[in-house]
């Protein structure tokens, strides 16, 4: 019996020893004898977090640890209720002021990119924040009541320098401190780094294909139907057709984009706005293709007119939905420097359109006055036969 005793006693170290090697922060020991039911290890910045969750009130408690801090760092972890990264980040700050070793922890909403962490109150109910450093560990504590009707959530967490007179300064922007991203659900307990993974890489899908398709390919099409007419009389309708294919080209793309963007919807956070001007687009689009396609009457027809200013309505309407909401979603994914590249294609091709323009209105001018010299010439025959 005793023998029995002792290999279920060497059993147990070993699972618990494989356990604190799996999950570091497990054989973390919290001052004053505070114990979380559930901890992670985060992937990146030496930080791990603790929680209790109280399903009755919605609330958790809250302990976020970053290892290796020195005396002029400050450090932060946030929830994001609407998206995923720093902007809408509701944040839970600690610093240590290097003149007298005075912990200061406060909360802040991060409303930009180049927000200064003042000092401010959350969108949801803070109860209390506190921190405490130690051999370089700073633990930020903080109690507070979930946004409704949600436990799964995007998490930030960041650290960064601390001048003399107690400003906070920018993080880094590379390496860990852009990867310190995720999701965490308070009831199951599973954390998951967004760097990287299958949802990352389905954001980036849907970005590219909705930015080719509406954002580029839809106003190449317009341009060419505008500007390729002119020259009807020696193209023939080969504007027509380059048109016609641009536009398909482009609305299928972005048919498979919006699919990536509802398949998202359903599984992740739904940007309500972009997502309704995506399905905004996608209607107008479906509407501008059976008209053109099986409601187009002939040239000659009295009621083309009424056709063609529908056709241009609607056509310009999408173009114009369709390139803000590219630009929203570069703002949604915090791609900074491709909104950049993106802003610099709409200026090109809005400059190519504008001298397209102007030639347009040469060509056009200098057609009727050789029509004007032509019939002048023809009354002229006529006057003298």
């Amino acid at each position: 019996m005793a023998s029995i005793h002792k290999l279920a006693w060497l059993l147990s170290l070993l699972v618990l020893s494989i356990t604190a090697t799996c999950e570091p922060c497990k054989s973390f020991n919290f001052p004053n004898n505070v114990n979380y039911a559930t901890c992670k290890d985060l992937g990146v910045l030496d930080s791990s977090l603790f929680w209790n969750y109280h399903q009755s009130s919605n609330r958790v408690d809250v302990a976020f640890k970053k290892a290796n801090t020195t005396d002029s760092s400050w450090v932060a972890w946030a929830i994001n209720p609407t998206s995923q990264g720093m902007v809408g980040s509701q944040a839970f700050l600690a610093f240590r002021n290097s003149s007298d070793a005075t912990l200061k922890a406060y909360t802040s909403s991060v409303t930009s990119y180049d927000a200064l962490l003042e000092e401010g109150s959350l969108s949801f109910p803070v109860y209390s924040v506190s921190a405490s450093y130690s051999n370089g560990d700073m633990i930020l504590f903080a109690s507070f009541k979930l946004p409704e009707n949600t436990t799964l959530l995007n998490h930030v967490w960041q650290e960064g320098p601390v001048s003399d007179d107690g400003t906070l300064g920018m993080h880094s922007l590379s390496g860990p401190n852009i990867q310190s991203f995720g999701t965490i659900d308070f009831v199951s307990g599973k954390v998951s780094e967004t760097a990287g993974n299958s949802k990352i890489k389905l954001r980036k899908v849907h970005g590219i294909l909705n930015g080719i398709s509406w954002g580029i390919l839809m106003p190449i099409g317009a341009i060419l139907a505008r500007y390729l007419k002119v020259f009807d009389g020696r193209l023939g309708a080969t504007w027509f057709h380059v048109h016609r294919a641009c536009q398909s080209m482009a609305y299928i793309i972005g048919i498979i984009g919006f699919a990536t963007g509802s398949y998202m919807a359903r599984h992740n956070r739904h940007h309500s706005s972009h997502g309704c001007i995506g399905i905004t687009l996608i209607c107008l689009a479906s509407l501008q293709v059976c008209v053109a396609v099986f409601l187009r009457p002939k040239k000659d027809h009295r009621h083309r007119i009424f056709w063609n200013i529908f056709h241009y309505v609607v056509g310009y309407l999408t173009i114009g939905l369709g390139i803000w909401n590219v630009f929203k979603g570069i703002d949604i994914m915090e791609a900074r420097g491709w909104k950049s590249v993106y802003l610099g294609v709409i200026i090109c091709l809005a400059l190519i359109a504008i001298v397209l323009e102007v030639i347009t209105w040469i060509l056009l001018c200098i057609n009727k006055l050789n029509t004007h010299s032509k019939d002048q010439a023809d009354v002229v025959d006529q006057q003298n036969p």
